[in-house]
């Protein structure tokens, strides 16, 4: 009898230590890393908005707290870091990849995204940066890897057809996030530092079925400067990098956020 409840007791224990260690796990641990994919927005109009050289410096900070793994950020599978413009409808762009930007501490990186990015191009053509994503995608074997594709600009397309002016709405009809839709069951695009208005017209109007978008306008952008600590080290930096988790990288749940 004795030898049988030992017995009980210790697969119990096994039971119930198997069962602690499972409620342990982080998520992060047992999810895919995903790719991550940056479209910096090098038109003419977005440098006019004022926005354009913060956006750069936060972008830097972005890519290394990432590359780093800082206060938990997700390291990504790889990094993909491409222009969204043009002088022409369609104009193909080179994507800077992960091994640019390793190594490399903030300020370097952000020198690196002014010589690559300048804001000479005259068109905004979300299509063909997209289309660019996704041959990336397939060329590098990245299908069915989680991916996450951020967008840096204003949100305005110009793709050198004007819209009927009582139908603004038409001009963000004509982006296609058909490309990326079914390369992998967890597709995020994230778009930074556009206008409330700007924002809400990509979730009405911009078709999408399993994309997940997250908006996160100017105005909020524009405190993240406010989460620096002078003379801290970047991996002292736990407000900047706990901001850039609750505001940037907020995990989105549903295809129509």
């Amino acid at each position: 009898m004795n030898a049988r409840r030992s017995v009980f007791s210790l697969g119990w224990v096994c039971a119930a230590t198997l069962a602690l260690g499972a409620c342990n796990l982080q998520p992060s641990e047992n999810r895919p890393r995903a790719a991550l994919f940056i479209g910096i927005d090098a038109s003419g109009s977005f440098h006019q908005s004022g926005r354009y050289d913060d956006a750069l410096s936060f972008l830097a900070h972005y890519i290394y707290g990432h590359l780093n793994g800082l206060d938990g950020l997700e390291r990504p599978r790889e990094l993909f870091v491409g222009g969204i413009g043009g002088r022409s409808t369609g104009e193909p762009k080179s994507f800077h990849p992960i091994h640019d930007f390793e190594g490399k501490e903030i300020a370097r990186i952000e020198a690196d995204l002014k010589e690559w990015f300048p804001p000479t191009d005259t068109l905004t053509d979300f299509n063909a940066f997209v289309q660019q994503v996704a041959r990336i995608s397939k060329e590098r074997n990245l299908i069915l890897a989680p991916m996450t594709v951020v967008i840096v600009s204003d949100g305005i397309p110009d793709m050198g057809v004007a819209a009927p002016k009582d139908q603004p709405r038409a001009l963000y009809a004509k982006i296609d996030l058909g490309p990326i839709e079914y390369l992998s069951k967890n597709v995020t695009l994230r778009l930074i530092y556009a206008s409330p208005k700007v924002d809400d017209q990509w979730r009405k109007n911009v078709a999408r079925r399993r994309v997940r978008l997250w908006a996160v306008d100017a105005e909020v952008m524009a405190g993240w400067t406010g989460q620096l600590k002078e003379g801290v080290e970047p991996a002292g930096q736990d407000r900047l990098w706990k901001w850039v988790k609750d505001n940037v990288d907020f995990r989105v749940r549903s295809g129509r956020a």
